[in-house]
């Protein structure tokens, strides 16, 4: 089967829609299929273009077997709404170009969170007559009005208006969580073209190992005790939370939160957490994808953390498969939802009540002294690990995918 596959992030990028989409294109071809991929030149987080890279009109490169055509974009850092949305339009123009250049598909696939990506995967779609299917990765954007990026208004319903019409127009919807199709089934969208593929992990890339000596000694924890939030740093998160439990949590001299990666509110929280003088707070750059297992091994419990906004009880970020795999605890801290549910199922963690910074610093209190229930927590959550495999994932997505270029969407939801 013929795929071509629209994604504003991709490799070297190191997000979530970036990771998910190669890592199960790289199983596609691996199992036969020719899949092409549309993006632009590697710039998130920070707007800026990845060294080796340029922001070219059109430029094409092999990556493990996947076809990758890159276009040129307005390029914004990931603040600033009006800059970020000039930066999701380009692409969905210079995408929706692109994709009409290529050989032609069997199936075309876009993903969210930003739709304008969809946008332009349903528009090729209809130009060439070939099923398109939505992979729906936020609410968007439901979520960026949750966050206050964007105020209820006409704008935002006109927008709302639109994402309803590409569920209705796509072939299938591939949802990542059940919370996310019961919200499209609430809203008029047939349950049975929704199929529910949760995120995953490539476990073979991470496994429990000793804490990295030479990391640890560059960033001074070869002897604390670490709770580690590796992701973006963005209105989403609500990090500020974990600087109010940090500062909470002075007097325990042995401990430290290691915020790990890149974002809007990046800057804003190192400012914060000098002007408070938490020497119990590190702030560590965005490190590629290949060295995550080392700094993922600097952690004693991985903190994941969300806002405290019923937007958000519906998402399962990716980073808590990641931890799944190294074997570690999962802290929570996240509105009662989908993250919660797989938690509680796989018996991997412990959540407590989102921006509570008193829960959040009792959590981890109890973790740090009572070694037999964290290590407990951790053999549960390297167990789950293989439950909640890439591999996995990639199956179930191309399933729903020849069933869409089959003229069978309609089926999706029995997929899973």
């Amino acid at each position: 089967m013929k795929i071509l596959f629209l994604t504003e992030n991709f490799p070297p990028e190191t997000n979530a829609a970036a990771t998910r989409v190669f890592e199960r294109a790289c199983y596609w071809v691996k199992w036969g299929h020719a899949v092409t991929v549309i993006t632009c030149a590697p710039n998130f987080p920070h707007g800026s273009v990845f060294p080796g890279h340029r922001n070219r009109w059109y430029r094409t490169e092999d990556m493990s077997g996947i076809r990758v055509v890159r276009v040129k974009t307005f390029i914004a850092s990931n603040t600033g709404v009006v800059r970020r949305t000039l930066d999701f339009l380009s692409f969905m123009v210079t995408g929706f170009a692109a994709a009409l250049w290529q050989e032609k598909p069997d199936v075309i696939a876009a993903t969210s969170p930003q739709f304008f990506t969809a946008v332009a995967g349903w528009a090729a779609g209809a130009v060439r007559g070939v099923p398109f299917v939505f992979e729906l990765g936020d609410l968007w954007p439901a979520s960026i009005a949750a966050v206050g990026a964007l105020r209820t208004n006409l704008l935002l319903r006109l927008i709302e208006r639109l994402e309803l019409h590409l569920y209705r127009k796509s072939a299938a919807v591939l949802a990542l969580t059940g919370a996310f199709k019961e919200n499209l089934v609430g809203r008029g969208i047939p349950g049975g073209k929704i199929a529910v593929v949760m995120n995953g992990v490539d476990t073979w890339r991470y496994g429990p190992r000793p804490r990295d000596a030479a990391l640890a000694g560059q960033w001074g924890l070869n002897r604390h005790f670490v709770v580690g939030y590796m992701g973006t740093h963005g209105m989403a998160h609500a990090l500020g939370n974990v600087l109010e439990a940090a500062d909470r949590l002075r007097g325990e001299t042995n401990l430290r939160f290691v915020l790990v990666g890149a974002g809007a509110e990046r800057q804003a929280l190192m400012v914060e957490a000098e002007r408070k003088r938490l020497d119990n707070v590190v702030f560590m750059p965005p490190q590629p994808k290949e060295n995550m297992p080392a700094v993922w091994s600097l952690c004693d419990v991985a903190l994941v953390h969300l806002k405290d906004s019923p937007v958000f009880a519906g998402v399962i970020p990716s980073k808590i498969f990641e931890a799944m795999a190294m074997g570690l605890p999962v802290l929570l801290a996240a509105p009662e939802g989908e993250a919660s549910r797989v938690l509680s199922e796989d018996e991997a963690g412990v959540r407590v009540p989102a921006e509570d910074p008193d829960a959040l610093a009792g959590a981890v209190v109890k973790l740090m002294k009572e070694d037999d229930t964290r290590r407990a927590l951790a053999r549960r959550s390297l167990a789950a690990a293989p439950r909640h495999s890439r591999e996995h994932q990639a199956r179930l997505t191309i399933e729903v995918l020849e069933l869409a270029a089959a003229g069978r969407g309609d089926e999706a939801g029995r997929t899973a």
